[in-house]
């Protein structure tokens, strides 16, 4: 479908691209993986003609109908709603129907026989085009998809202009979604999604059945829908045939063949070199140095180039937590609001442990950066009260860097504020070259800095000043996957207590051993980790079938029944009953199994707690404890629950039982 035959792209005298050879098929599935800067975004700007390549060409076969997400977003007029704005994704449909409407006007209006007969077969040929572009059920899709993003209804006659940036952005990758394109780009889709819209997202590309090509350091997205990987690096791109973990194979071998190639070249240009250098100046040797010295540059013109390494996965490190007492954080009847009308958050009674890795879910806007805002002291609460604990240093990594770093300080300056004046500036410089910052970098100011740059200086400032508590809002936007496995080793290893807020669903998934659903009703804890998340609120929306699901017999339909057909009838009404019956037995059963498992663990700890040993980790022990609390809170919840759905399922069966008899 897509051929890049010889592409070379230069901004300026800076190569970007450089003899790119690849295609990419009809149907297939194709992640684009490489660093920050090098060029992935370029290739899309190519194939919707944005961009001319300096050399080469780029083929695009059958003409298809390309969907990808624009930057730059214009609705019609101010009052354009967010419906109307979503419903304009399909090119040429408005037109289409606007001119099938004329047809008809024009149809109703003739009474010449064969010019209604021309003008019926346009309307046909007109709804034919219209069907085929999928103008009958757009709007069926284009809500789906508004809803599956995270708009509610009753905003989709709000005007398109007063959503914010972000929700902009939402819109805009709903009506490319919505209008089916034979083919879908997505440059970074998640980057302004949370973890229920990524969700979401997933589910419907899964059953995409176009060619799908997505740029993303989301590895749960490239994991999930691709089967193709393209790395974008060192001025070229390289097809791997396979998903991202045979890519992450292949890239290492590959790696260490072209970092011996290199080896290899650099030692021959070295050994030539030092014969040059050697004999250029005698006579008898003048030309054999000459013939050295054209096949060094005729090496390096062919150099090995070294794919990039991520800056920020090499300088991401996390101090040593100071200590702290056992309750890092206590939240009771907290309450927020912005405009003193509508809370944000609202009844807040919360408790984080020393020692937790909590992560935040929910939607934006249910209030998970404020909630990180009041336990870092940036936010008050309107009502309640937010306590920290004894000896807690909180270190806020905020996604608005503005709020923790001033762009117009120099990257020193800024370095030296969470210092005491006694610091000595040579041992200051070493930390900054520690961090990846080389002498120049540290005069520029902070805000012309790149995100991984950012990263980089706000993870030194904790190192600097190391906190016991770290609160870390969407730590990942500006990391490519290198920083993201980096962060995510130093955060498993790190003696301290995070909470963190991240729309990366295999971050979340890598680091948390809690997570915090914040929903409109309030806020829920999960004390396993992701995938338990997951296990638990995906149960709670499948319940059993019961006989009520059922279409009930009309009366008329009953008394045509035979009384053998009757009984046969009732016979297979009961056993309907029985799957679900014997699926929440079990489930019953291994409920009471981890209740009565749980309960023996909460009686062992209780009993070291009450009969101390001068050895006794009360702090790991009183963390067991309350994990234990937690997940026996969980199961008898579902336990009540599934009881008393059993039992009415009993209590129908017994019933339909007695009527046969």
């Amino acid at each position: 479908m897509i051929e890049f035959r010889d592409i070379e792209v230069r901004y300026g005298t800076q190569i970007v691209l450089e003899k790119v050879n690849f295609r990419i098929n009809k149907g297939e599935r194709v992640g684009i993986v490489g660093p920050n800067g090098s060029g992935k975004s370029t290739l899309f700007r190519l194939i919707i003609g944005d961009a001319d390549p300096d050399e080469g060409r780029v083929l695009i076969e059958e003409n298809p109908r390309i969907g990808n997400v624009r930057q730059h977003l214009h609705p019609e007029s101010p009052e354009e709603t967010l419906l109307e704005y979503a419903l304009r994704g399909v090119s040429g449909l408005c037109e289409l129907e606007a001119e099938i409407h004329q047809l008809e006007d024009a149809l109703t209006a003739e009474s010449d026989p064969a010019e209604r007969k021309r003008l019926l077969r346009k309307i046909g040929d007109a709804q034919t085009r219209f069907e085929h572009l999928g103008g009958y059920d757009l709007e069926t899709r284009v809500k789906a998809s508004l809803g599956g993003l995270g708009f509610a209804s009753e905003e989709f006659d709000k005007p398109f202009a007063s959503f914010s940036g972000g929700w902009q952005m939402r819109a805009e990758l709903s009506r490319v979604l919505a209008s089916h394109p034979d083919l879908l780009l997505l440059d970074e889709p998640s980057n302004y999604l949370d973890i229920p819209a990524i969700a979401w997202l997933q589910r419907f590309l899964r059953n995409y059945d176009g060619t799908l090509v997505l740029i993303s350091h989301d590895r749960f997205l490239l994991r999930t829908l691709t089967s193709i990987t393209v790395e974008v690096d060192a001025r070229t791109a390289t097809r791997y045939n396979g998903d991202l973990d045979f890519y992450l194979r292949e890239r290492e071998i590959r790696y260490q063949n072209l970092l011996a190639a290199k080896q290899n070249q650099d030692r021959r240009i070295e050994q030539l070199q030092r014969f040059v250098d050697e004999f250029r100046s005698q006579a008898t040797k003048a030309a054999q140095a000459q013939s050295r010295v054209k096949m060094i540059e005729k090496i390096q013109a062919e150099a090995v180039v070294l794919p990039k390494r991520s800056l920020a996965a090499g300088y991401l490190r996390l101090p040593p937590a100071p200590h702290a007492g056992v309750e890092i954080v206590r939240m009771e009847h907290l309450s927020f609001s912005y405009d003193g009308k509508r809370n944000v958050l609202h009844d807040v009674n919360l408790s984080i442990s020393r020692g937790e890795k909590v992560a935040l879910i929910g939607f934006n806007g249910m209030g998970k950066t404020t909630l990180l805002r009041m336990i870092a002291g940036v936010r008050k609460p309107t009502a309640g009260t937010c306590v920290l604990g004894h000896l807690v240093k909180p270190g806020y990594l905020s996604q608005e860097f503005s709020e923790t770093i001033d762009p117009d300080v120099s990257v020193y300056e800024c370095a030296k504020r969470c210092l005491p004046n006694t610091v000595i500036e040579r041992d200051l410089r070493a930390q900054l070259g520690a961090f990846g910052f080389s002498a120049d970098d540290i005069t520029k100011p902070t805000g012309v800095l790149s995100g991984g740059e950012k990263i980089r200086l706000a993870f030194l400032r904790l190192f600097l000043d190391p906190p016991n508590l770290m609160l870390l809002d969407e730590p990942t936007t500006h990391l490519d996957m290198e920083g993201r496995e980096t962060l995510e080793k130093a955060l498993k290893v790190y003696n301290g207590t995070v909470c963190l807020v991240s729309h990366d669903i295999e971050f979340v998934r890598n680091t948390a051993d809690a997570i915090l659903e914040i929903t409109p009703e309030g806020i829920r804890r999960f004390p396993g980790g992701y995938d338990y998340y997951v296990e638990k609120t995906g149960g709670l929306s499948e319940t059993p079938l019961s006989a009520s699901d059922e279409a009930p017999q009309t009366e008329k339909e009953s008394t045509a029944l035979t009384g053998k057909e009757l009984r046969r009838a009732r016979a297979q009404a009961r056993e309907k009953l029985a799957p679900a019956i014997r699926a929440l037995r079990k489930k019953v059963a291994e409920e009471e199994e981890e209740i009565a498992s749980l309960e023996k663990q909460l009686e062992e700890i209780s009993a070291v707690l009450f009969n101390p040993q001068p050895d006794t980790d009360f702090p790991k022990l009183n963390r067991e404890l309350k994990f234990v609390q937690d997940r026996l809170d969980v199961f008898n919840e579902e336990w009540e629950r599934d009881a008393a759905e059993l039992d009415r399922l009993v209590a129908e069966q017994e019933a339909a039982q007695k009527e046969f008899s």
